[in-house]
């Protein structure tokens, strides 16, 4: 319904576009382009109803291009063979049928046909040339007149097209980000589910009803905020780092002690805006292929802090490491942060970073850096 409401109003502005140009173009021509030049060409004043005659030819070179509209509105679907010839015969017989309601108007209203005939008596044999080539000198000037009137109406309705595909494609790119957006975020969780439900399944067949219920809390709690949480929006740090507590309590079942998490937040970073559930799948990747094969677990460790504007976070562990290659992942490793790295680039273009590294003396550290944003 809002989406028709727009396209009215849309369609209501382009009428009155048009008519205001339809309107405003032609009667500046009558009034500058016809009886001011007129008027200041010829030595003596111009008859006295030549105003009247003006207008009147005016207004009927309105209702001609109006019937010319119609016809140029028909042609816009067709080749664009048939929108020249189309304009070409349409601008020829408008201007003729101009013609014929100027010269009927001037004979008729504005000069008496006994002067006419007088007058052209005067001119002996040379009368009949000079009518063919007055005839033939207006009928070309209605013509171009309406040729020119023609050119404007296709120039504004091409550009008008223009823009329209112009905005189609702008909300296509859009939609097609919106889209990649939510793919990438909803590709984050399906590794933690698949062990969180088996986690759950062990639980209820050690009769351990406590911590299974725990856990199913837990994890409906985690996936409400996942999937309530628009990816486009942002949240802030702090409200990031809430639901992540969500995750990690969750994982703090199966691993018990093994999982151990250190948080080293700058004030003035946890009011960062940052794009919604951008940490847990670092996190769950950290878990993954870090802690989990150790059998001593280890420790997660997130900072974060501001410097020169941006915002710079670090997420670190203490497990066996990865080797890296260029300072990339080996391909089979590490979806989470290839999804991450594709969203960030998604959403900061270049004015972000995304670094991975070797923690000291084993782990893997994760760098990013975006644009500082506050609420």
């Amino acid at each position: 319904m809002i989406r028709n409401l727009i396209k009215d109003q849309q369609r209501l502005s382009q009428q009155r576009l048009f008519w205001l140009l339809q309107l405003g173009g032609w009667f500046a021509w009558g009034l500058v382009g016809k009886y001011a030049y007129t008027r200041a060409m010829l030595e003596e004043d111009t008859a006295p109803g030549y105003f009247i005659y003006v207008m009147a030819i005016t207004v009927i070179a309105i209702v001609l291009s109006l019937g010319l509209r119609y016809v140029y509105r028909w042609l816009m679907n067709r080749a664009i063979w048939s929108q020249v010839v189309g304009l070409l015969l349409g601008t020829a017989l408008a201007g003729y049928a101009w013609l014929q309601a100027r010269t009927y108007i001037y004979t008729h209203w504005l000069e008496k046909q006994e002067d006419m005939t007088a007058w052209l008596e005067k001119l002996g044999d040379s009368a009949e040339l000079y009518q063919k080539v007055s005839y033939m000198e207006t009928w070309l000037s209605a013509w171009t007149v309406m040729l020119a009137w023609s050119v404007l109406y296709f120039v504004i309705k091409y550009y008008q097209l223009f823009q329209e595909v112009q905005k189609s494609a702008l909300k296509s790119a859009a939609m097609a980000h919106e889209a990649q957006l939510k793919m990438l975020r909803y590709q984050l969780n399906p590794h933690f589910l698949f062990n969180t439900l088996n986690a759950i399944s062990t639980l209820v067949l050690e009769r351990e009803t406590e911590a299974a219920n725990h856990m199913v809390t837990r994890l409906s709690s985690f996936l409400r905020h996942s999937l309530d949480n628009d990816p486009m929006q942002k949240v802030t740090l702090e409200q990031e780092l809430a639901a992540l507590k969500l995750y990690l309590d969750i994982e703090k079942v199966r691993f018990e002690d093994r999982l151990m998490l250190e948080l080293d937040i700058q004030d003035a970073a946890s009011v960062a805006l940052i794009p919604s559930l951008l940490l847990q799948p670092l996190v769950e990747n950290a878990i993954k292929y870090g802690i989990a094969r150790s059998e001593e677990g280890g420790r997660l460790r997130i900072a974060a802090r501001v410097f020169a504007g941006d915002l710079l976070l670090e997420l670190s562990d203490d497990g066996p490491g990865v080797q890296l290659i260029d300072g990339q992942l080996p391909s089979a490793n590490g979806v989470g942060l290839r999804n991450t790295r594709e969203r960030l680039a998604e959403l900061y273009g270049n004015r972000h970073s995304f670094r991975l590294s070797a923690t000291d003396p084993h782990g893997l550290t994760v760098n990013i850096r975006i644009p500082y944003e506050t609420a």
